[in-house]
């Protein structure tokens, strides 16, 4: 692979945004937007009860409503045309996954759809809701990890289809039978590591379920023609998910459905699952109309994917130095309903930033009464790293070690092996470590009481994956850019950028656009750091097709040899013998007419052919603790992150930041409070405490950019990492304050007065 090494003219600048105009006068097109002639509107039937077996579903009474056009259930989805489902997680059988979308025999959590509506407006389809009757035989609720973890628990799912496949709940004997899966990872001898240590602590840490808290609700708008044609609009992260999973739960071809992705409200990873498209669907073809359902925000945090609870039992050994030596880690991650949380992440990354030499991690995948779990940025990581980076610190204070010292003596380099058992390639750990302990954040004294100083580092291994991207030169000099990546931080911008960069034309002479399926090659979700990196290579290989049938034309037209035409980006021009030379944009002028306009294309290009690069962050955060009140306060707060290039500078930043507030939030706020029933008590954004304006500092951020060198531009991802060391760094922020450790997030005023009272009477 060649790395571009000429000076940059737009990589590295900040343009405006090519959807600003348009999202900031409203006239951006998001799902619940779309209206189309002689459209209905749908509502879910969702379940009152968190375990409960359905013994009848009568729909009579709705349909007899004037204005109601159809219903469906369970029995309107097709049987699996496969018996199991592959997903990133695991396989799993297909039947589940139809079973999320709307219950069968049993409902597995509160909210968890029974029947979906369509009327001729929203409010006579919520009416007609109260007339769907629904009985069903209560069962005991499986809330926490403890009630899903005990021997005894009742099963969730005592169906059989586990059977199907192998590993899948499958308890030994005296276990839970609510253990999806066991997972293992590591090297070394344990016995051997330990043998060496001469300090070990063993601790366990526990952290809140948290949603994503996106501002746009979930939404599915369907037209299912007599010809058989599906066509979808939706909120997505990646139309090609949409379809791959639409085809799957409705047996139809690929070829016959078209997933159009609207504007996007947020994702942060949760926007990659479908729940309401396929009901949409059904109930277009049953009514023969377009049908639109959205969700409101009880519906989202009570059903739809938020971030595992988690409970680690962190064991490490360290010889008297700090050298780490040895960890044992155990890792129970709450699944929800069906399995597939995200503690294989957490394993991946418990240990990221470390060379631990003897290590075993066991990660648990629990089921319980609760929505299924999603992905939300840097999926399973903040809570394994809030356990590792907290027994850090307090590991660093025993050997009476600088924090950052301490992970600066362990941090990983390149060819050290993951936890994985894949090997580090070009990392940046330890210039991370440096950034972060030169900063005047790190090294300003603190002089006022109660407020204290926290420190944790984060990893993320990013992502690659498959991306197509298309661009038709005009004879005016500009250009489409069509790329398959849906726009959440930026990307229309940052990918548009890449492109003009390799051809050496202004940024502002791209239109970036993103398609649907019918008009993009397959092009993989907008989410695990990958987009970037990924579809910028796509851009980078297409903006190369159009140099090199530009060569091709212009050699053409100047009646010369092919190999005597370069296009040189440096000023976007071809140059062949003899001192002859044409502008970019007069070649294009002279496109039609000489054989035709040109498109460059990269279709599905695998970022195999490259390297993704992994990425370190470290944050320092200074809090002031409240003894009368127990409120945590965040007083100043500094992300430092390695991102290979920054392509377009404050959409890095932003991302930073962004990822840095929900991390913030994680620790101090935000939690799934459920009653013993499993009803969800605070599922609404009055009672569900995210961060707000005035609960945060303004995050101060240093981009460190050590090039990928697995890229043309050196493009690492970003958008992951900062989500991972908030959880940590608050923690210990809080211990550095007031002298309590913090074992269990959210530290909510009433933990941290609990904590400074235990406190003050083990003084006593």
């Amino acid at each position: 692979m060649t790395t571009v090494e000429r000076p940059l003219t737009v990589i590295g600048t900040n343009p405006v945004r090519p959807d600003g105009v348009e999202k900031v006068t409203g006239r951006a097109i998001y799902g619940a937007d779309v209206r189309l002639n002689g459209m209905l509107y749908g509502r879910v039937k969702r379940s009152p009860h968190a375990h409960a077996i359905i013994k009848r579903i009568d729909a009579s009474k709705a349909l007899a409503l004037p204005g109601v056009h159809a219903v469906v259930t369970f029995e309107d989805f097709p049987p699996p045309a496969e018996p199991i489902m592959q997903t990133i997680r695991g396989p799993m059988p297909a039947q589940w996954d139809v079973e999320r979308l709307l219950a069968r025999r049993k409902v597995l959590f509160k909210g968890h759809p029974v029947a979906a509506i369509c009327a001729t407006d929203p409010h006579l389809a919520e009416d007609a809701l109260e007339l769907i009757e629904v009985d069903y035989d209560v069962l005991p609720a499986v809330v926490s990890l403890d009630d899903a973890l005990a021997p005894d628990a009742p099963a969730l799912h005592d169906d059989g289809l586990a059977d199907l496949v192998d590993g899948l709940l499958e308890p030994a004997e005296g276990e839970s039978p609510n253990v999806a899966r066991t997972m293992e990872m590591g090297f070394g001898n344990l016995e051997e590591g330990f043998a060496e240590a001469e300090v070990v602590l063993e601790r366990v840490y526990e952290t809140g379920m948290a949603h994503q808290g996106y501002i746009e609700p979930h939404n599915g708008t369907a037209v299912w023609n007599s010809d058989g044609k599906l066509t979808v609009w939706t909120s997505t992260q990646g139309a090609f998910g949409v379809r791959m999973n639409m085809a799957r739960v409705l047996d139809i071809p690929l070829g016959d459905l078209r997933v159009i992705p609207a504007e996007i409200g947020g994702g942060f990873g949760a926007k990659n699952v479908i729940y309401l498209e396929p009901l949409a669907a059904l109930l277009s073809r049953k009514s023969g109309r377009p049908v639109q359902l959205t969700m409101n925000r009880a519906e989202v945090l009570e059903a739809t994917g938020p971030t595992s609870g988690t409970r680690s039992f962190i064991k490490l050994g360290a010889k008297r130095d700090g050298t780490l030596v040895a960890a044992d880690i155990r890792l129970e991650y709450m699944a929800g309903a069906y399995p597939g949380s995200p503690v294989a992440g957490g394993a991946r990354c418990a240990l990221g930033p470390y060379l631990v030499p003897h290590q075993r991690i066991i990660g648990l995948d629990v089921v319980l009464n609760r929505p299924k779990t999603a992905a939300y940025r840097a999926p399973g990581a903040p809570a394994s790293a809030y356990a590792v980076e907290a027994v850090l610190d307090e590991l660093a204070e025993l050997l009476d070690m600088d924090p950052m010292e301490l992970r600066d003596k362990n941090a990983v380099t390149e060819g050290d092996p993951r936890s994985d058992g894949a090997t580090h390639g070009s990392v940046a750990a330890r210039e991370v470590v440096a950034a972060t302990t030169a900063h005047p954040h790190y090294r300003a004294e603190i002089t006022k009481p109660d407020v204290g100083r926290g420190v944790a580092m984060g990893f993320w291994q990013n992502g690659g994956g498959e991306s197509s991207a298309y661009a038709n030169v005009h004879a005016d000099g500009t250009v489409t850019l069509t790329t398959g990546s849906v726009d959440i931080g930026g990307q229309r911008a940052a990918l548009a950028m890449q492109f003009a960069e390799t051809m050496g034309i202004a940024y502002e002479d791209v239109n970036s656009l993103v398609g649907d399926t019918d008009t993009i090659g397959f092009t993989g979700n907008t989410g695990g750091s990958r987009t970037t990196f990924a579809t910028g290579w796509a851009v980078y290989e297409a903006a190369l097709d159009i140099r090199k049938q530009l060569e091709e034309r212009v050699a053409t037209l100047w009646d010369v040899p092919r190999d005597a035409v370069s296009y040189d980006p440096a000023d976007a021009s071809l140059h062949g013998p003899d001192g002859k030379l044409m502008t970019f944009k007069e070649a294009a002028e002279r496109l039609p007419g000489s054989g035709g306009n040109i498109q460059g294309q990269a279709d599905v290009v695998s970022t195999t052919v490259g390297k993704v690069g992994a990425c370190f962050g470290a944050h320092i955060a200074d809090v002031e603790v409240d003894r009368e009140t127990g409120k945590v306060t965040v007083l100043r707060y500094t992300a430092i992150q390695d991102v290979g290039k920054a392509i377009h500078p404050a959409y890095v930043e932003g991302q930073v930041q962004g990822g840095a507030v929900q991390g913030i939030g994680m620790a101090l706020n935000e939690d799934y409070f459920y009653n013993d029933d499993g009803s969800m008590a605070n599922a609404s954004f009055l009672d569900y405490r995210m961060p707000v304006t005035n609960d945060v500092p303004m995050i101060d951020t240093v981009l460190v950019e050590i090039p990928n060198p697995g890229h043309p531009y050196g493009v690492r991802g970003v958008g992951e990492v900062p989500i991972v060391p908030p959880l940590a760094a608050i923690a210990n922020a809080i211990y550095d304050a007031v002298g309590v450790r913090i074992h269990s997030l959210p530290a909510s005023p009433a933990l941290i007065l609990e904590e400074l009272e235990r406190l003050e009477a083990a003084g006593d």
